[in-house]
Parts: C-alpha cells; sequence; structure tokens
C-alpha cells in the first residue's frame, strides 16, 4: 500500500519535494492533499502538481485520515506549531530543517514522538543522498587513515532573501546554511560528542547572524569547522582530512560526486522532466523513501539522522546563534 503524503505550505521547496515524490511509483508514494495558509496559494498548488484536495489552514490537514505522514515546508517558526499539531492528530512527520527555531522547541517535539510512537524526522536530506553511504565506506576502509580533522562551508550572497535576514521570519544563516555545515562534521564523527566549540561571526542590520564559525574540538585530537555565511559566496565543498589522505565533497548538502585519494566516485541523479526551484532537489526522493521505510518498519525515527542527533544540532545551533547575538523571542 502506497504511503499517502500531505504537505503542510505551498512553496518553493514543497514543491521540488512533490515534484521529487511524483518521480517514485506511484503504487509506493502518492501525494493526497496540501495546505497552506492561503486557501488560493493551496489550490494553485494542488492543480499546478496534481493533487486531489487542498486546505486552507494546516488543522484540515491533520484532520484528513486519507492523509499518513505530513511534509512540513513552511517558514521556520511554523515548524514547531505544525508538527506538534500533525503529531496530536495522529500523523508521521517529516520537517524541514531546521527541525525548529531552538532546542527547547525541538525536545518538545521528540518527546511526543515518542509518546504517540509516531515517526518524526528532521529532513536532513543530504543524509539520504547516496554519496554519503560512500563516504562512510570510504572513511571505514582506512584509505586516508584516522580522520582528524573536518571543515564544511556553505555560503551564498542572499542578502535579499528575506526569511534568512529578517528575525520575525527566523532569519539565520546558522540555522538556514550552518545545519548542513554541522551535520556533515556530526556525520564524519559520528558517535562523538564535540568538548569544546568556539564562536565568531556577524549580524546583519537587523541582528540576524549573517556570518558564522564555529571550530569544534573533539576527543583523540580531532577538529571540525564550520562556516556559514548568507553575505558571501563560499566554496561550498566539504574537505575530511585523516592521517593518510583527504576526502574531498563538493556540493556537499547534495552532492553527486566524492573525490578520494585514488578515485572520484559519479552518481547519478533519479530522472524527472518536472520544474524544480533548487539545485539537486530530485534527491528529495531518497529522503520521502528513507520515510517509507523507517515507517513500514514501524520506526519512529530514522537511522539516517537520530532524534538525539537532531536535538544535538539544535543545541549546537543554539550556541552559535546566541553567543553572535541573534536572539529569538521563543529563546526566553
Amino acid at each position: 500500500m502506497a504511503l499517502r503524503w500531505g504537505i503542510a505550505s505551498a512553496g518553493k521547496i514543497s514543491n521540488d519535494f512533490v515534484a521529487a515524490t511524483k518521480s517514485l511509483p506511484s503504487s509506493e508514494h502518492q501525494v493526497v492533499a496540501v495546505a497552506a495558509r492561503s486557501l488560493k496559494s493551496a489550490q494553485e498548488f494542488a492543480k499546478k502538481l496534481d493533487i486531489p484536495k487542498a486546505y486552507e489552514g494546516y488543522r484540515s490537514l491533520g484532520e484528513d485520515k486519507d492523509v499518513d505522514v505530513v511534509y512540513i515546508g513552511t517558514l521556520n517558526p511554523q515548524h514547531y506549531e505544525v508538527a506538534k499539531l500533525m503529531l496530536e492528530h495522529g500523523k508521521h512527520v517529516l520537517c524541514e530543517k531546521p527541525f525548529t527555531i531552538n532546542e527547547k522547541q525541538t525536545r518538545e517535539l521528540l518527546e511526543l514522538s515518542k509518546k504517540t510512537k509516531l515517526f518524526l524526522m528532521e529532513a536532513v536530506w543530504s543524509r539520504c543522498n547516496p554519496v554519503y553511504d560512500e563516504l562512510k565506506k570510504q572513511i571505514d576502509s582506512g584509505i586516508i587513515g584516522e580522520v582528524l580533522y573536518v571543515n564544511a562551508c556553505f555560503g551564498f550572497p542572499l542578502d535579499n532573501v528575506d526569511r534568512l535576514n529578517v528575525k520575525e521570519m527566523g532569519g539565520s544563516a546558522v540555522l538556514d546554511l550552518g545545519v548542513y555545515t554541522l551535520q556533515f562534521i556530526q556525520y564524519v564523527f559520528r558517535g562523538l560528542k564535540p568538548i569544546e566549540v568556539a564562536i565568531t561571526g556577524h549580524l546583519n542590520k537587523q541582528n540576524v547572524d549573517e556570518t558564522a564559525v564555529a571550530v569544534l574540538k573533539y576527543p583523540g585530537g580531532r577538529t571540525g569547522v564550520a562556516t556559514c555565511s548568507s553575505r558571501l559566496q563560499l566554496d561550498n565543498v566539504a574537505v575530511v582530512i585523516g592521517t593518510k589522505g583527504t576526502i574531498r565533497v563538493p556540493q556537499f548538502w547534495t552532492p553527486v560526486k566524492l573525490e578520494t585519494p585514488n578515485k572520484t566516485f559519479e552518481f547519478d541523479m533519479p530522472k524527472s522532466n518536472a520544474q524544480f526551484f533548487f539545485g539537486n532537489s530530485i534527491g528529495l526522493a531518497f529522503e520521502a523513501e528513507e520515510v517509507r521505510q523507517c515507517i513500514k518498519k514501524g520506526l519512529i525515527e530514522s537511522p539516517k539522522i537520530t532524534h538525539a542527533e537532531t536535538l544535538e544540532l539544535a543545541q549546537l545551533m543554539d550556541m552559535i546563534r546566541l553567543k553572535i547575538g541573534n536572539v529569538f523571542p521563543e529563546d526566553s
């Protein structure tokens, strides 16, 4: 039986998620409803992407008995309330990153998932990309020796994008871009916790972080460096350095290539003729299938991005954002 998806929000990332999901077999995935704050927006989205039902407001989506799981693509400040609503109405949830605004909200949702026994996953789609599986395989093979240093940087000139730069919209380079760099370091040093974090960065005129650098000290001489910027074009490459060599992952948030000392691995993305707003968004299909497999097995979390890892990411982002000086009303 197909997993029946509901979509919360009719924005660009929701468009890309639906388009990617439609590249999968309809016997396994079906998008059956969409909800938005405006009924007109929901109806236009539904017509464009051939979705049977459109709702004004998110409660109706939660009450729809034909929906098994809800993908949440709303603005950052709405993630918590919409995810909570869906879990309370018996829906599994895939919520876009950043999972919530802060650690407090993240803890509450994770506890609610455990209480309701419903699947809940932060949409760190990178973890579902086959390049990440190959990266782990290469590290485990010992080809670059003992890994002691990871550097991930992610930046674009996005000064004119309100959702990154306006506090009321949950603006934050750390939440929007830094989450990718932090999850990559977390993935490479999986199972280890940073024992010290050094932080620096800059705020824009609205006291929203626009640049952040965090140096994470791990046990055993290991170091991770995470850099993000919504003002500058960075090289957007992740580098993993061991005692015997280096692995490079270009475009590490949605990679198609892995460069090792001996070989360059290249991967094909699924094929689709659909319209996408963001690069390689067809890769969201990997994430959708991961959700289906987990729900099929009766899991409430994905082994690719566990609840514990989501909580750690929230803690790190709080630490970095607050140190730089971006404080949200939800933090009080």
